[in-house]
């Protein structure tokens, strides 16, 4: 072999093993691109500030955090309710309602793990936990549009 072809296989041997190296990064970085995160004091400022935020959330809500996928219908939020009770319009869960997985692509440290097995009731499309007043909701997307299909095809 020629020093040139081992020059050029050398090469690319450098290359993939830097493309596996740097992949899981490229990733995460891809993925967080496409997810939009905020804080707010009340409810009613969340609400202001994006449209996306669900209506269902009281304005006396208190430190409310919000992440959006900006390519689907995922989301998760967290709120402190002052009465400790499921805000208005929201229902306890009952037996035969699917409760859906928190979303896996949206990970902040501030949305704990394993919630979904302590569902206390549902808002709209959201599933929520309420822990005390402590309010955690969850939408997940495919669920979401599952269910505007289904509706669509209901009127027809």
């Amino acid at each position: 072999m020629s020093k040139v072809a081992l020059g050029i296989a050398g090469t690319g041997m450098a290359v993939a093993v830097a493309a596996v190296a740097v992949g899981p990064r490229v990733s995460e970085w891809y993925d967080g691109r496409h997810q939009e995160q905020a804080s707010y004091a009340s409810g009613s400022d969340a609400k202001a500030d994006r449209r996306a935020v669900p209506g269902w959330l009281p304005d006396n809500a208190s430190s409310v955090r919000y992440l959006m996928s900006t390519t689907g219908d995922d989301r998760l939020l967290t709120a402190t309710l002052p009465d400790g009770r499921l805000p208005a319009g929201c229902s306890t869960v009952t037996p035969s309602r699917t409760v859906h997985a928190v979303p896996t692509a949206l990970k902040p440290g501030w949305f704990p793990q394993g919630v979904a097995s302590k569902v206390t009731g549902s808002c709209g499309h959201y599933n929520v936990t309420l822990t005390g007043n402590q309010l955690y909701a969850w939408q997940d997307g495919a669920a979401v549009q599952a269910a505007l299909r289904a509706g669509r095809e209901a009127k027809h």
